[in-house]
């Protein structure tokens, strides 16, 4: 379980989203990190935050460490100018990456031209300086087909990532939906990552993802670059592991 407690601190996008966030509150997330034990990937936090999660982490010799933020968060439903402006502001800051929920209503609806108009415009802001994530909301767009669809849209307008969920309704990651998303990615045989997030709170937890993303995408997929977890107490239960 080690070797999968190891893995996972790689690969995690240490999160806080949360409407009572504080510049203290993202230092103290900051300070749980133990360097000694591994390091995360990204720091995720909401956007006025990310300059402050940035020095911080330079603070700790941990520049290393990607600053990642949301657009459209968490109902999809921002007006594609704000979404723009957001990005833009975002990058301004210092956002390393961007972790777009795409209007997935509209697709529930039938308009697929509008996830992929929001996808496409993201990028062309993100371009070269920011990896874009795009979070579908597996939990509410539920079945194969639309999830598939979903994820077909955000490959096409140029996502770096493909990710579940906000992390903010009744259902996040699931097996099922992950393996609909991983599949898709693989039809392509495009550099496209995927990002698990919500629910995944253990090791234990993390390992049937790990084991999911190794059977469809090979070892090969198992990096930062391509594969993530949005969490924010699975850091916890990493470092228990690794202390035994």
């Amino acid at each position: 379980m080690s070797n999968f407690a190891q893995l996972a601190v790689a690969l995690m996008d240490l999160t806080s989203l949360n409407n009572d966030d504080t510049s203290h509150s993202i230092e103290s997330l900051v300070a749980s990190i133990e360097p000694q034990l591994g390091t995360p990937a990204a720091i995720c936090v909401f956007s006025q935050f990310v300059a402050h999660a940035k020095i911080a982490l330079a603070a700790r010799g941990l520049s290393q460490v990607n600053v990642a933020t949301v657009t459209n968060f968490p109902t999809g439903d921002d007006s594609l100018s704000h979404v723009i402006n957001e990005t833009l502001i975002a990058i301004e800051r210092g956002a390393d990456e961007i972790d777009l929920v795409i209007p997935y209503k509209a697709l529930l609806n039938g308009d697929e031209q509008s996830v992929l108009e929001y996808v496409r415009e993201s990028k062309k802001v993100c371009a070269e300086k920011a990896t874009l994530k795009v979070i579908i909301e597996s939990g509410i767009l539920q079945t194969e087909a639309l999830i598939t669809r979903a994820t077909e849209l955000a490959i096409e307008g140029g996502a770096d990532f493909v990710k579940t969920s906000t992390g903010k309704v009744a259902i996040n990651a699931t097996l099922q939906s992950a393996s609909y998303i991983l599949k898709t990615i693989n039809k392509t045989n495009k550099s496209v990552g995927f990002k698990a997030a919500g629910g995944v709170k253990t090791v234990a937890d993390a390992s049937e993802y790990l084991a999911l993303g190794n059977k469809i995408m090979g070892e090969d997929y198992l990096q930062a670059e391509t594969f993530r977890f949005g969490a924010s107490s699975l850091l916890d239960d990493v470092y228990k592991q690794l202390c035994v």
